[in-house]
């Protein structure tokens, strides 16, 4: 049963070090009545600027895929944020629908992580929600090189090559990991996920045919503790599934993202999803 109405917030993400800033809506539970509000051609129902409800909530970031857009996740971060989650979407600058101009580069690969543990401070520092967030844990979902900003968030070492290393800064407050249809090529050093202990919960898809599951076997294959780890293959699945379902006038092949493979059915398979996510992240901070 949902427990909450969600509040927002229009974060400004400021990384002082990179003189760069970039937006994270945020949603948290209040207890105040919600409404729709467009965002473009997507909509949310929310409180804008709401006051949160009473208690202690995890912060959990969302972190999209390459070139993507923090909306695309919009039906999960409210689904959290009426279960007791404060959820950050981050756009992940140089590096989303509207500026793609960091695709392929190691300072990309170096950012993401970083923005997602400054995403999370900039949450606890909040006026608004610095009082009711539990500050010694978060999670971060990640779908596809959401799913590498994740692992390097939670201590991955990316490598460049078998002899080059590439420095992130990961979060130790990092405490679950979910991941959908991670890109894991950067972890193929055997060391690579040595220092990730956070439970993770990866969803890889049947038919993807970009994060195939050799990327998925590898995270079981290198985390150091197996028992952290649980896997669920999607049937049918494609990449794209883990996108929230687009209105339909959207919807098409010229459109890759809005597709699924024949027989699937996205919005379904979403009230699952979101479900065992919110089940997952439930019991890890309990």
């Amino acid at each position: 049963m949902e427990k909450y109405s969600v509040g927002s917030l229009n974060l400004t993400v400021v990384d002082s070090e990179k003189n760069l800033q970039f937006p994270a809506l945020t949603l948290y539970p209040t207890q105040e009545k919600s409404s729709p509000v467009s965002f473009g051609k997507y909509q949310i129902e929310i409180a804008p600027n709401a006051n949160p409800a009473a208690g202690t909530f995890p912060v959990v970031v969302i972190s999209h895929g390459g070139g993507g857009n923090p909306l695309l996740y919009r039906d999960l971060a409210v689904h959290l944020a009426k279960h007791g989650f404060i959820v950050s979407l981050p756009e992940h600058p140089g590096n989303n629908r509207s500026d793609n101009s960091l695709e392929n580069t190691n300072e990309n690969l170096e950012l993401r992580p970083r923005h997602v543990k400054l995403c999370a401070d900039a949450v606890m520092a909040d006026a608004k929600l610095k009082d009711c967030v539990l500050k010694e844990k978060t999670a971060v979902i990640g779908h596809s090189l959401g799913g590498y900003t994740a692992l390097a968030a939670a201590g991955g070492m990316p490598w460049l090559s078998m002899k080059e290393k590439l420095l992130v800064e990961s979060d130790p407050r990092v405490h679950a990991v979910v991941l959908m249809a991670p890109a894991t090529a950067w972890f193929v050093h055997g060391g690579s996920l040595r220092n990730v202990t956070a439970s993770i919960l990866l969803y890889h898809a049947e038919l993807d045919t970009l994060t195939t599951t050799w990327q998925a076997q590898l995270v079981q294959d290198y985390i150091p503790h197996k028992n952290n780890l649980k896997m669920v293959c999607v049937e049918n699945a494609g990449h794209y599934s883990f996108l929230a379902p687009f209105p339909a006038d959207m919807k098409s092949p010229n459109f890759p993202p809005s597709m699924d493979p024949p027989g699937f059915d996205r919005e379904a398979f979403h009230v699952t999803m979101n479900e065992e996510i919110k089940d997952f992240l439930l019991e890890k901070f309990k």
